[in-house]
């Protein structure tokens, strides 16, 4: 299989919700939620935070596998629980999976983004990798955020002219919420999308 990230939908520049399987020293594997931002044909980003057991893991190990899926009970048990160790396969991918492709590290650089929404001055590393092999599955395209975060906004602009002036503020706040992460993640399709919201809000008499 080609190693061409396009082939699950990838296009470079933008960030993809994935789970990364990584494993220890002792083969204990270990699984999480990560955005992954595609830098090309055959590369990778991450931004991950010290102290996470994934970080350690990638730091000993000098690879990773990145597993696209689209099942939710796979992204909230191993956001809020541990994955039992049944669900990987032996070469450390999710058995699940629709796709997965392996990482070996090229770099990791220490970075501190002052103004990340979760916490200040909050001490990440940033990993490049390249992809040294892409397995599909079944016909699948990575998940983008973007798209999800247009339809909600349009779900709540559906019902604005409804609301009382409270629940619009709270609309407006998801909103402003909505495009900070469209903008940054999303497709230009998925811009554009908010930006024609965001007019449509205006012309309303608000500020989003």
């Amino acid at each position: 299989m080609k190693t061409d990230l396009a082939l699950i939908g990838m296009e470079k520049g933008r960030q993809y919700e994935t789970i990364i399987t990584t494993k220890n020293c002792e083969n204990i594997k270990n699984a999480a939620p990560i955005g992954v931002i595609c830098a090309g044909r055959d590369k990778i980003l991450n931004r991950i935070f010290k102290g996470s057991q994934t970080l350690e893991n990638i730091i000993s190990q000098r690879e990773f596998i990145v597993n696209i899926t689209h099942n939710p009970e796979l992204f909230t048990v191993s956001t809020i629980g541990k994955l039992p160790q049944d669900y990987f396969s032996e070469d450390n991918s999710l058995k699940c999976a629709d796709a997965y492709f392996k990482c070996e590290v090229i770099s990791l650089t220490d970075a501190i983004k002052q103004s990340d929404p979760i916490k200040k001055n909050g001490a990440a590393v940033v990993i490049k990798s390249k992809v040294t092999q892409l397995m599909i599955n079944k016909p699948t395209q990575a998940m983008n955020r973007g798209f999800g975060y247009v339809i909600e906004s349009l779900a709540d602009l559906s019902r604005f002219d409804m609301a009382g002036e409270d629940k619009k503020e709270e609309y407006l706040k998801k909103f402003r919420e909505a495009n900070r992460v469209v903008t940054k993640v999303g497709y230009r399709e998925d811009i554009k999308a908010m930006g024609e919201i965001k007019k449509e809000l205006i012309r309303k008499g608000y500020k989003p």
